[in-house]
């Protein structure tokens, strides 16, 4: 399989597997990975997605070009490719839980799409980055234009689609496209997975919330805020923190 969902207690892992293509993503992955969030999402003990090569090379070098070529002139499929790639994205970006892309090796246009997409990127000493439609006269999807913009400010956006360059690791850290190096991951995943999931879950709403033009409270975040308060989670956050233990959470 070329991307699959394996689960390992509360971390599931969603592992593109093409090597011999570079990890570039066929309309077949796209239309499969809504199907496979769907999945990780729905088990209880899952706390953290991380997206990741299967293998020692690229990320993902974007997509199959080769495929993109051979159905160039076939509208429907065209349609069918951008309608995959679209909600894959979406999903993607919206997934309930917290995200991590765990970059090594090539980073590159769709590719590039599906690190945007999650919530943070951590990224190797072989990482690079680029987004390069305008190298092949073809246009970065709006919403995945958007995460770029909210990532990294509209000047580096312009200077990263404009140009279709490639930046290494310390660039991608540089200007914020990159949160941290491989090496503090498991640090951060070791912080996630103690955390409340239901704490998690609400924060990760209202981030999204926010990016999506939200800049007031209205009838729903103000409920999620107060009922928080009667939650189990809090009484046992709260017992701990008094108790100076770490907290346990169901």
């Amino acid at each position: 399989m070329t991307l699959r969902l394996e689960r390992d207690g509360a971390i599931a892992r969603l592992l593109i597997d093409r090597a011999d293509k570079r990890n570039a993503f066929s309309i077949d992955m796209w239309q499969a990975l809504p199907g496979l969030l769907d999945e990780a999402a729905a088990d209880p003990a899952v706390r953290l997605l991380i997206v990741q090569s299967a293998n020692d090379g690229a990320f993902c070098a974007g997509a199959d070009i080769a495929e993109l070529l051979a159905n160039k002139d076939d509208a429907g499929w065209r349609a069918a490719n951008q309608a995959a790639i679209n909600r894959a994205q979406y999903e993607l970006t919206r997934f309930p839980l917290p995200t991590i892309a765990r970059v090594e090796g090539d980073c590159i246009g769709g590719g590039c799409g599906l690190a945007l997409a999650c919530d943070m990127r951590v990224a190797g000493d072989r990482a690079r980055f680029g987004i390069t439609p305008a190298k092949l006269g073809l246009v970065y999807p709006l919403h995945d234009v958007k995460l770029l913009v909210d990532l990294v400010g509209p000047g580096q956006a312009r200077r990263l689609l404009f140009s279709g360059m490639l930046v290494d690791a310390a660039e991608a850290h540089r200007i914020g496209l990159a949160e941290l190096h491989l090496d503090g991951m498991d640090a951060l995943v070791a912080a996630i997975l103690v955390a409340s999931r239901h704490s998690t879950r609400a924060i990760k709403g209202f981030v999204r919330s926010v990016l999506d033009g939200q800049s007031a409270d209205d009838a729903e975040s103000l409920r999620i805020f107060a009922e928080a308060f009667e939650g189990e989670d809090f009484q046992e956050g709260t017992s701990a923190f008094v108790a100076k233990r770490p907290p346990q959470f169901r």
